[in-house]
C-alpha cells in the first residue's frame, strides 16, 4: 500500500518531496468586509496531470475553512463541470456567454455546488469557439479578466481550471490570474513540457500580467511504490527546489470514483488520504497567497 500522507504535524520528520514538512498554521476565518479574490490559474498544456482533480478538491479544502471560492471552468470539454456534477450538454448558458456577450449577467451564468461557499461557472463545447471569436476581439487577451474583475468583490479565492493547450483560452486565464499552480503528473514525458509552459508564462508576465507569479509545482499521481515516480520527483525537485509544494498528491482510485459521483473527496470521502492531502495543500497555499 502506499505510505500515507505525511501530516502538517511531523514537521521535524522529512515529508514525501524528501524535504522536512514545514509547521503549517491553521487557518483562521477570513476577515470581515470586502473582499478582493486572489484568482489563481490551474495551467498545464498536457492533458490528464490532475488540474480539474486539483481545481475541484483544492476549492472544497479552502471552501471548508471558510472561503468563498468560485471555480471556473475554462475547458471546453467541461470536465470541471462533470467533475460537479453538472452535464455540460444541457447547460443553456456557460462562460461562453459572459466571455463574447454583454446580454448574460454573471448571477445567471454562475451555478451554485453542493459544497457550501463554492460556486461554478460552467463550460461545455460552445467555449471552443471562442477562441476563434476572440482573434478579432480588441485586446482579446483580457476578455476573461474584464468578466472576473467585476465579481473579484465575492470571493476570496477564484480557481481557473485551464485548457490541456498553450491557446488564446490559457493566455486569458493567465492574464487573469495573480497566481499559478502547475499540476505535474510523476511521469517522464510530463517533465519534458514544462520548460515550454514556464516560457509561455514568462512571456504573459513581460507582456501581459506583470503581477503574475507561479506559487507552486504540485506533484500528482504519485506512486512511492515505483522507482519511476520517485526519480521523477526528484528530478522536479532538483529543477525548481522549493517552488514544489510539500504535499504531494498520491495515486487513488477514490479520485475517479468522485468524478462519477459528481462531488469533491473532501465530502465523497472524507477521511482519506486524498482528502488529507488537498487539505494540507489548501494550507500550503493560503501561506503562499499570506491569506492565512
Amino acid at each position: 500500500m502506499p505510505e500515507e500522507q505525511a501530516s502538517p504535524e511531523e514537521h521535524d520528520e522529512l515529508g514525501p518531496t524528501g524535504r522536512p514538512f514545514p509547521d503549517l498554521p491553521e487557518p483562521t476565518p477570513p476577515e470581515s468586509g470586502p473582499k478582493h479574490a486572489i484568482v489563481i490559474s490551474m495551467t498545464n498544456q498536457k492533458g490528464g496531470v490532475g488540474k480539474t482533480t486539483s481545481t475541484i478538491n483544492l476549492g472544497a479544502a479552502l471552501a471548508e475553512v471558510g472561503r468563498r471560492v468560485l471555480l471556473v471552468d475554462f475547458d471546453p470539454q467541461g470536465s470541471l463541470s462533470v467533475g460537479l456534477g453538472v452535464n455540460p450538454h444541457t447547460l443553456d448558458q456557460s462562460i461562453y456567454n459572459l466571455l463574447l456577450s454583454n446580454e448574460y449577467s454573471f448571477d445567471e451564468i454562475v451555478l451554485s455546488t453542493a459544497t457550501e461557499g463554492m460556486d461554478l461557472l460552467p463550460a461545455n463545447i460552445d467555449l471552443s469557439a471562442a477562441e476563434v471569436q476572440l482573434v478579432s476581439e480588441v485586446a482579446r487577451e483580457q476578455t476573461l479578466k474584464r468578466v472576473l474583475d467585476k465579481i473579484r468583490g465575492r470571493y476570496d479565492f477564484i480557481l481557473i481550471d485551464c485548457a490541456p493547450s498553450l491557446g488564446l483560452l490559457t493566455i486569458n486565464a493567465l492574464t487573469a490570474s495573480d497566481k499559478v499552480i502547475i499540476p505535474l503528473e510523476c511521469e517522464f514525458f510530463a517533465l519534458r513540457g514544462v520548460a515550454l509552459l514556464t516560457d509561455t508564462i514568462s512571456k504573459v508576465i513581460d507582456r501581459l500580467n506583470p503581477d503574475l507569479e507561479i506559487i507552486g509545482i504540485l506533484a500528482t499521481m504519485y506512486d512511492s511504490r515505483t522507482l519511476h515516480s520517485r526519480e521523477v520527483l526528484q528530478r522536479v525537485l532538483e529543477a525548481f527546489g522549493d517552488t514544489v509544494f510539500h504535499t504531494v498528491i498520491r495515486r487513488t482510485v477514490k479520485f475517479p470514483e468522485t468524478s462519477v459521483a459528481g462531488e469533491p473527496i473532501t465530502s465523497y470521502a472524507s477521511n482519506s488520504p486524498g482528502a488529507a492531502a488537498y487539505r494540507t495543500l489548501a494550507k500550503e497555499v493560503l501561506v503562499r497567497c499570506h491569506a492565512v
